[in-house]
């Protein structure tokens, strides 16, 4: 599978100590299978005046020791996972997550949620209407080490 990360600098081979804490997925290395998703991303950067850069891997699908969990929804289960990470309450543990994104739209939802404003049904009547992007988070060094594999950059 091919997959894309986009960043401020080339990454051959990412390290979780960069990686921030209390996100979707918790602690991670986070990619997407959706290169227009991935330079949209960049466009962040470049925003900022910095450079954008296109970063391409290639994931192998035979991982036989690695546990793997995917959202196929903005559904109860996504929600309450997104919840626990971000609040960095303890939740389950796996070495791949793969599911929607909580964008700017999403989290408006969430952060509502969060707060009290909207009762769980209410937040997950909203998420509903979502498009989910999509983003693969890989939260095991040995399983980036190992399975995840650069094959090129590209400057935005």
């Amino acid at each position: 599978m091919i997959l894309y990360h986009t960043s401020t600098v080339e990454i051959r081979q990412p390290d979780l100590s960069y990686s921030r804490p209390r996100l979707d997925f918790g602690k991670g290395f986070y990619l997407t299978p959706f290169r227009l998703q991935a330079e949209r991303y960049g466009e962040r950067f470049t925003r900022r005046g910095e450079t954008a850069i296109l970063n391409i891997f290639q994931l192998e699908e035979n991982r036989i020791d690695c546990t793997y969990k995917i959202f196929t929804a903005y559904n109860g289960e996504w929600l309450d996972f997104v919840t626990a990470c971000r609040k960095g309450l303890p939740h389950e543990t796996y070495d791949i997550i793969e599911g929607g994104i909580a964008d700017d739209q999403v989290f408006d939802t969430i952060d509502l949620y969060f707060s009290g404003v909207y009762t769980r049904e209410q937040a997950l009547n909203q998420l509903q209407y979502k498009n989910p992007n999509h983003q693969v988070c890989i939260t095991s060094q040995h399983i980036l080490d190992k399975y995840l594999h650069f094959q090129s950059s590209k400057r935005l």
